[in-house]
């Protein structure tokens, strides 16, 4: 926690690496599965003399949809600019970027933190340029291999204002702009992959005080855990410093995870380091209001309201609701279950079952989500149709099957895609609720079992649950709720 005479003031740099066929100004695919070093590449994203960058309309396209998802402002002209610095794996020596002209700005993202309370945080600008190559570090020999297959993918930065206050809220922001990345289908955004990164500027000022205190950038971010671990190391670090009345210096710091510390990289370089001056090769963008229309009128259902309609709709708890509608391939999965649910509800003449929606809501975040995070694998990859899972569902709602066996079941749909009535009268799993077929069981137990009936009788309840025991035990696939009615009706007797 922070100090109480200090306020933390953050905002956040995030980059996206965007999904589309090509790269940003070339013809050379961009293909994050491509493990061979320098395949994908070309003259014009290698930087070679004479050749001509051509904007690639798609991810031009990709970022006002996210501009418009944040309902922020799309300008009529845009431009590209040179950023110009030097690192090994930029080709050219320096980078297509925007500055002065994004393609986006304004608007704003809101998260919902732990408390339940909802705050918005405004956004600066977005706009797109071209990624890096990729540096890979022998530590054996001392040398740098370069890997340009990554150089010129399109890149889209997102810029907060310093709007955040705590840790917390940071994460929830990059995870809340992850979804929204994901549902728009602008980007994987797998941070684990690298194609979403995160840096946070950090500063403290004493509480009350209007001016910001110095900033420190640190990078090197790959995960939502690290965004929270990182910002708070900072705050602490920051607060040691100026409680001894030293001054904070205005860096670069990277996280470092080994020792769970920022470290100094170098002195923070301000905007006119770089020489930004209007990329000469690519004309200046006139973006058409028509155009930006037809993006807005194809926008998805966003996170958002995606969470509140499930909640309300399907009458599901609102964090579940949250947890199904965070990853997009689960969220799918989940409306096309419930849609086969409601198609054997009204075949058999039911009402809307709330049930069998809460039961598929349930096996879908707990046991089905497991068994996929275990696999390494996406809802998106899943042998199990949404009918044989819809059809699992019903056999439990119908006290068909026991959920011991349900979870069995779903097991071997997962590994294999079998049909789950095929499994169950294989392995005869079918739960037996039929009175007359128990009755005899439950007379036998009873008869074998006179302490037990005494104690019962004698008001002691856990004996029911001993006789309960022996009938399921005796009585393979028996449904648990009609052995203890027959029980209790012959106990009475």
């Amino acid at each position: 926690m922070p100090n109480a005479a200090y306020e933390p003031i953050i905002g956040l740099e995030i980059h996206a690496e965007l999904s589309t066929r090509t790269k940003m100004f070339c013809g050379s695919l961009n293909d994050p599965n491509e493990t061979r070093p320098n395949t994908n590449v070309c003259p014009i994203c290698m930087g070679h003399p004479g050749t001509l960058p051509v904007p690639n309309h798609d991810a031009i396209a990709r970022v006002i949809q996210v501009g418009l998802a944040l309902s922020a402002e799309i300008p009529e002209f845009s431009r590209f600019d040179r950023k110009n610095y030097f690192y090994p794996d930029l080709p050219k020596g320096y980078q297509i970027s925007q500055y002065q002209h994004p393609l986006v700005s304004g608007g704003s993202l809101a998260v919902t933190r732990n408390d339940g309370t909802t705050k918005a945080i405004r956004i600066t600008r977005v706009h797109l340029e071209e990624d890096t190559g990729r540096s890979i570090h022998d530590a054996k020999s001392g040398t740098t291999l370069l890997d340009f297959n990554r150089a010129g993918i399109p890149l889209m930065e997102l810029v907060t204002e310093p709007d955040i206050r705590s840790a917390e809220e940071a994460k929830l922001f990059a995870s809340e702009l992850q979804q929204l990345l994901q549902h728009l289908g602008v980007s994987h955004a797998d941070m684990e992959r690298g194609q979403m990164r995160i840096e946070a500027n950090v500063s403290l000022r004493p509480v009350g005080q209007k001016e910001f205190g110095t900033k420190v950038e640190v990078k090197n971010i790959n995960s939502f855990r690290f965004v929270e671990k990182a910002i708070n190391y900072e705050i602490g670090r920051q607060e040691k410093i100026l409680l001894r009345g030293e001054k904070v210096l205005q860096e670069t710091r990277g996280w470092d995870e080994a020792s769970s510390s920022t470290v100094s990289q170098r002195s923070k370089e301000a905007a006119h380091d770089y020489r930004y001056f209007p990329e000469p090769d690519i004309p200046p963008l006139r973006i058409e209001h028509a155009w930006v229309e037809k993006l807005h009128a194809a926008l998805p259902e966003l996170p958002r309201q995606k969470r509140e309609r499930f909640a309300a709709e399907f009458n599901i708890a609102p964090k579940l609701a949250a947890v199904i509608a965070r990853d997009r391939a689960m969220a799918g999965f989940f409306e096309a279950t419930i849609s086969e649910l409601e198609a054997w509800l009204r075949a058999t003449g039911r009402e809307r079952d709330t049930k069998a929606i809460a039961l598929a809501a349930n096996y879908l975040t707990t046991d089905l989500a497991k068994l996929t995070a275990d696999a390494g694998a996406s809802f998106a990859d899943l042998k199990i149709t949404t009918e044989d899972f819809a059809e699992l569902m019903t056999y439990l709602v119908e006290n068909r099957i026991s959920s011991k066996a349900a979870k069995s079941v779903l097991a071997e749909m997962f590994a294999t895609g079998t049909d789950p009535s095929n499994i169950i009268e294989r392995d005869k799993l079918w739960q037996i609720s039929d009175d007359s077929a128990l009755a005899a069981a439950v007379e036998s137990v009873i008869g074998m079992n006179e302490k037990a009936v005494a104690d019962y009788r004698a008001g002691k309840p856990a004996a029911l649950q001993f006789l309960l025991g022996q009938v399921m035990k005796s009585s393979r696939g028996a449904d648990p709720a009609v052995v203890q009615k027959l029980l209790e009706q012959k106990l009475r007797d």
